[in-house]
């Protein structure tokens, strides 16, 4: 592989991701997160990729042996794989962001989960596109880029989010919390297990349609942070 499709694949794999990081940390621009631990959190994401690819392959390998590769096992084994993601990136940003002095107010959740699933989908797109672009060409890793930009970082992207909100939710209400984190977890999972199941049932046709929905909820999430910050203390 050429140092051009290497660089190549890094600029347009971890460009889109922090477009989107950048859109989003303005949600939080009257009390902005330190940049260190915005960076670190980031990473963190990045390199909890690498957990997420053993756990997939030990489930795939799991279903394989006890003959589950089936219709009813590949939407499972599509929710272990969304779970594994999920809770990659949520503990990546609980190690690094969540447990520090500077978690204090509820939007902080979300800024957090969503930077650990930027720095997620930025590996992953690299990885992805390497592979493309080594196989096709440049022209087809751009139109991959542009695939991921608007499919497999948006899923991240919202999953991520909708632990976030979770979290935020239940800032002052400490009790709540591990219950929150266990239903967050749980409907990003479902959230994110749909989305691969119906773009690998449509075989690459549809995309557009299949991603309306999570468009649409591009916008909730813009509403759901307007809601986590009038979140006071009682």
């Amino acid at each position: 592989m050429s140092y051009g499709s290497l660089l190549f694949s890094l600029i347009v794999g971890i460009l889109p991701p922090l477009l989107w990081l950048w859109f989003w940390l303005k949600e939080d621009r009257l009390h902005p997160e330190p940049r260190r631990l915005l960076i670190l959190t980031f990473f963190a994401g990045m390199a909890v990729v690498a957990v997420a690819l053993v756990l997939e392959q030990a489930t795939h390998y799991v279903f394989e042996k006890l003959g589950l590769l089936t219709a009813l096992g590949g939407f499972l084994i599509l929710f272990f794989w969304a779970l594994a993601e999920e809770s990659m990136k949520y503990m990546a940003a609980k190690k690094v962001a969540l447990s520090k002095k500077d978690f204090d107010e509820p939007i902080d959740a979300l800024i957090y989960l969503i930077t650990a699933a930027l720095g997620f989908a930025a590996l992953e797109n690299v990885i992805f596109l390497v592979d493309i672009v080594t196989g096709y060409g440049f022209s087809a890793g751009f139109m991959t880029g542009n695939l991921r930009f608007v499919g497999a970082t948006l899923i991240h992207l919202l999953s991520s989010a909708t632990v976030g909100a979770s979290i935020a939710f239940c800032f002052f209400h400490k009790e709540s919390h591990r219950k929150n984190v266990i239903w967050g977890l749980f409907f990003a999972t479902i959230l994110h297990a749909l989305f691969n199941f119906f773009i690998i049932r449509s075989d690459g046709n549809n995309v557009v349609q299949i991603l309306l929905p999570f468009w649409f909820l591009i916008i909730v999430l813009l509403f759901v942070f307007e809601k986590v910050k009038k979140i006071k203390k009682k």
